[in-house]
């Protein structure tokens, strides 16, 4: 008789889920919202060491994401230039920076959507779906 082992949690996603649900609750500000919500969105940036290090610190509320640690360190963070570029619009989105909008021809489909989706998030705009045109 085989008998199948329940599957392990997925500690890795559970902890990324629990600090991307941190991030988005200690926000101070819809831009803050929208851009945080678009990293754990896009995943793979935010789960870069260093892209941590730099954007996240300790308070007294727990983990916060201050985007300032994040100024002028673009190109010291081991990402490839899709996620450089998607990083330099989300820190756009908070004020930091000078990248033209123009630059979203530089992502890739699904990072375009979820750029999309946190534009309108930063709009206050719950209306307007993004997705594929069928």
């Amino acid at each position: 008789m085989t008998t199948i082992e329940p599957e392990a949690p997925d500690t890795d996603t559970d902890e990324f889920e629990r600090l991307g649900e941190q991030l988005v609750r200690t926000a101070k500000s819809s831009r803050v919202r929208a851009a945080v919500q678009a990293l754990v969105e896009e995943r793979t940036i935010l789960e870069g060491r260093a892209v941590r290090h730099a954007l996240i610190i300790d308070t007294d509320v727990g983990e916060v994401a201050h985007f300032e640690g994040l100024s002028g360190l673009q190109y010291g963070l081991g990402l490839d230039e899709g996620q450089r570029s998607f990083l330099h619009l989300v820190l756009s989105m908070v004020g930091i920076g000078i990248t033209t909008l123009a630059s979203v021809q530089d992502l890739d489909d699904r990072r375009l959507q979820i750029m999309l989706r946190a534009i309108l998030r930063l709009a206050g705009n719950d209306d307007i779906a993004v997705g594929r045109r069928l």
